[in-house]
């Protein structure tokens, strides 16, 4: 059975466009899409924000897509580097696969957007763009918006992203985290999770990404060190089944724009 999944995992990636049509069907939860837009200057970020806040979002708004997160990465302010993560669900793949073409359509969009869609080729608004397609764990079929109190400038969102050795191992760490009970205690733990997914198309796979919400790095710490003291948490990774099941980590610590919808 667990070979027969991974074979299914390799088609979808490889065969993503003749997918949609059967999985606009399955209700059993969300796909999510990031978008990672890369960038070194100040007034490339300003074309992002124009471009997202005024063109990009509404449009987004007007397909019904009403929860979209903007973020800049906190390390942006001494990075090379510098990152602007869009993040939204959808309701199916073929949701996803057409709404490119739907907000092309959107003349409000190509008004607000000009700036951003007629930049010159010699002074692009980003040096590279990525796109992330994630499916929702079956323990969290759907995102949680998260409640926070703290101004924009102090919270602090945490987007992880566990990779593993190879497919099979990849679904061990899934499978740790929903049959295994690591959703569970974090969510007993209120680490104020937005969603928890699978990749399922990226440029970094097998991997899983999940993304936790605090007040500020404070708070985030505090989690943290709770986190690793929990007795269920230390018998859960003590647990021969669960071990060595993920190879690489990255951790990026993030934050709002004013206009982000959470």
């Amino acid at each position: 059975m667990k070979f027969i999944k991974s074979t299914i995992l390799l088609l979808m990636i490889a065969t993503l466009p003749a997918f949609l049509s059967a999985q606009a069907k399955n209700k059993s939860g969300e796909y999510y899409q990031i978008t990672v837009y890369h960038f070194t200057t100040a007034a490339q970020q300003a074309i992002l924000d124009s471009y997202l806040k005024d063109a990009y979002l509404p449009a987004l708004h007007r397909q019904q897509i009403n929860t979209v997160g903007v973020f800049t990465a906190i390390a942006n302010d001494t990075a090379a580097d510098k990152r602007l993560y869009v993040i939204f669900p959808v309701k199916s793949l073929k949701q996803a696969g057409e709404l490119s073409a739907k907000i092309a359509k959107d003349n409000e969009y190509l008004s607000n957007g000009k700036q951003y869609l007629d930049v010159p080729f010699d002074s692009p608004a980003y040096t590279r763009m990525e796109n992330i397609l994630l499916k929702a764990f079956p323990l969290a079929p759907f995102m949680n918006l998260p409640k926070l109190s703290a101004p924009l400038t102090e919270r602090v969102y945490e987007l992880r992203s566990y990779e593993s050795a190879s497919e099979k191992i990849f679904e061990n760490k899934v499978k740790m985290f929903n049959e295994g009970g690591e959703v569970a205690l974090f969510k007993s733990l209120n680490f104020n999770a937005v969603f928890y997914a699978s990749v399922i198309a990226g440029s970094h796979m097998p991997n899983l990404m999940y993304m936790t919400t605090f007040e500020n790095m404070a708070d985030r710490d505090l989690h943290w060190k709770n986190f690793g003291s929990s007795p269920v948490w230390k018998t859960l990774s003590a647990l021969p089944e669960y071990q060595h099941n993920v190879s690489h980590i990255d951790d990026i610590f993030m934050r709002p724009v004013s206009y982000s919808d959470f």
